[in-house]
């Protein structure tokens, strides 16, 4: 199914096709310009990795974070593991981002809140190139739901026996934490870990409608620049060679990630 549309946009990346014309094979032309000449290539490249390496700690700290917490048997746990899911399942449309735009935009009701306590802004935190990504970034991290889920699962696997032994053998909760619980969920958090770098490198609608790349193309990430590329600007050829450089990024980026599993995950057996 996916054959042939993947085939097509190769053969695309090698011509210059633009919707209007019949494409006309250049070459490695595209592949040249991308990486000698293509100044917002390279800005764009800087976003996304800034924003992977930031949000994708955060949002696994936290989730895994959460997920301790919820895996207790007290009443109503299950109510809050559904509530902490939500924001996975609604985190990534346009509507929530209309949202948190409308939050920390330059009248958004942060700027007001600050107002109103006599603290006053001449930017707003989305009108800031300094501090934009950061607002990307925290709403990344508030997508925890789904990597959270798999963390309890994971810990759900772990033998209460193993915490039983630790602690008569006088090990605290922290020892116990680091000496059992991290060792025996390194599978989970390898496995989380290449989802959501994948998934960073794939950010498009936070930046799309929170800032349209802005300010100064301080949120612009690989995935919205190939879309204006493609749609704005209509090189269809030049678009699909962003694209085929990026399923080569997180191609090496999820092998680094494997051939690096056997020094730090410990699997069972």
């Amino acid at each position: 199914m996916y054959v042939i549309p993947a085939a097509m946009s190769i053969y695309y990346s090698f011509t210059d096709y633009n919707l209007l014309s019949a494409p006309n094979w250049v070459g490695l032309k595209n592949y040249i310009t991308i990486f000698t000449t293509d100044k917002t290539f390279r800005k764009a490249l800087v976003v996304t990795f800034s924003y992977v390496f930031i949000m994708v700690p955060l949002r696994l700290a936290f989730a895994l974070f959460v997920a301790t917490l919820l895996n207790k048997k007290h009443m109503g746990m299950a109510f809050y593991r559904v509530l902490y899911y939500i924001p996975s399942i609604v985190g990534g449309s346009i509507a929530v981002s209309v949202v948190w735009k409308q939050i920390f935009g330059n009248k958004g009701v942060l700027m007001s809140l600050l107002s109103a306590i006599g603290i006053e802004q001449k930017f707003s935190l989305l009108g800031n190139p300094k501090t934009a990504l950061f607002v990307i970034v925290l709403m990344g991290v508030w997508q925890f739901g789904s990597c959270m889920l798999v963390f309890l699962s994971g810990l759900k696997q772990i033998p209460n026996s193993l915490y039983e032994s630790a602690s008569l053998d006088g090990a605290s909760k922290m020892q116990q934490f680091w000496k059992i619980t991290m060792p025996m969920l390194t599978p989970t958090i390898f496995f989380n870990l290449i989802q959501q770098i994948i998934n960073g490198f794939r950010v498009f609608t936070e930046s799309y409608v929170i800032t349209d790349g802005g300010p100064m193309n301080s949120t612009l990430t690989y995935v919205l620049y190939l879309y204006r590329s493609a749609f704005a600007n209509f090189h269809m050829g030049y678009s699909c060679a962003l694209a085929w450089i990026l399923v080569a990024i997180i191609g090496v980026m999820t092998l680094i990630l494997f051939k690096s599993q056997n020094s730090w995950v410990h699997y069972e057996g």
